[in-house]
C-alpha cells in the first residue's frame, strides 16, 4: 500500500480572495521523481492543464520545467491576482500508484473551513472538478457536514455555483458571518472531455469553428474566474 501524502502546504496570503481547491497531485510529486517538464509546485504536472489554461488567458509565457524560476512565476501570478491554493486531501493510501481520485483510500482531509476562518478575505472557492466521487466538491460536501454547513445552489449550469454561510470565530468589528461562493469548474481529466462534448454550447461553438476543442472550452470557462 502506497501512502500518498500531499507534498505542498496550502499557499495562501493575507489578502487572498479566491482559493483553488483540488485533491492530490500525482504520486511522483510526493516521491520527488518529477518528469522533465513538471514544475515542483501546485498543479505542476505537465499533464495537468490548469496552468496551461491560465497561461493562455493571461499570455504569461510560463516555463514548464523543474526550475525554481518556474515555481516563482506561478507564485508571482497567484500573489498578484490574490489567488491561493488549498487542496482538500492531506493524505491517502493507494493500492495502485497512480493519480486516480477513485483509487484513494483511507483519506484524510484538510480543514478547509478552518483556513477560511483564518483568512477572512477569502470569498470564493474554485473546485477543479464537480461532485463526482472523490472529487474536490465531493470531499468538501463531506467536510462541511462536520460544521453543519450546507451548500445553496445558485446556478445549475456548468460551471455550477453554490454558496454557503460561515460564522466567524473572531470578535468585533469583523462581521459575524460571511457568504462564500463555490464554483465547480470542469475537470481537466480526459473523462470530462466526454461530458464537455455533450454540452449544447460546446456543440454550437464546435459547429461554427471545427478547430474549437475541449481545451478552448475550458479556457473560455476559466477566464471568468482567473
Amino acid at each position: 500500500m502506497f501512502f500518498h501524502k500531499h507534498p505542498y502546504k496550502p499557499f495562501i496570503q493575507k489578502d487572498t480572495i479566491k482559493l483553488i481547491v483540488g485533491t492530490l497531485p500525482p504520486p511522483r510529486f510526493s516521491t520527488g521523481e518529477l518528469l522533465e517538464k513538471d514544475v515542483n509546485f501546485c498543479y505542476g504536472s505537465y499533464y495537468n492543464s490548469l496552468w496551461k489554461k491560465i497561461d493562455k488567458i493571461h499570455n504569461l509565457n510560463l516555463r514548464y520545467d523543474n526550475s525554481q524560476e518556474a515555481v516563482n512565476e506561478r507564485k508571482k501570478f497567484l500573489i498578484k491576482h490574490k489567488i491561493g491554493v488549498c487542496d482538500i486531501v492531506d493524505s491517502a493510501e493507494r493500492e495502485k500508484i497512480d493519480a486516480s481520485d477513485l483509487g484513494m483510500q483511507n483519506i484524510k482531509l484538510r480543514d478547509v473551513i478552518d483556513y477560511l476562518k483564518k483568512y477572512p478575505n477569502i470569498d470564493t472557492l474554485l473546485f477543479t472538478g464537480g461532485n463526482s466521487k472523490n472529487g474536490p466538491e465531493y470531499f468538501f460536501r463531506k467536510h462541511i457536514k462536520d460544521y453543519n454547513i450546507k451548500l445553496e445552489l445558485i446556478n445549475n449550469e456548468v460551471p455550477r455555483i453554490h454558496q454557503f454561510v460561515i460564522l466567524s470565530d473572531l470578535q468585533e468589528p469583523v462581521l459575524p458571518q460571511r457568504i462564500i461562493k463555490t464554483v465547480s469548474l470542469t475537470s481537466g481529466s480526459g473523462a470530462a472531455n466526454i461530458s464537455i462534448s455533450r454540452i449544447p454550447l460546446y456543440k454550437q461553438l464546435k459547429a461554427k469553428n471545427p478547430k474549437f476543442n475541449t481545451f478552448d472550452f475550458r479556457v473560455m470557462q476559466y477566464r471568468e474566474f482567473f
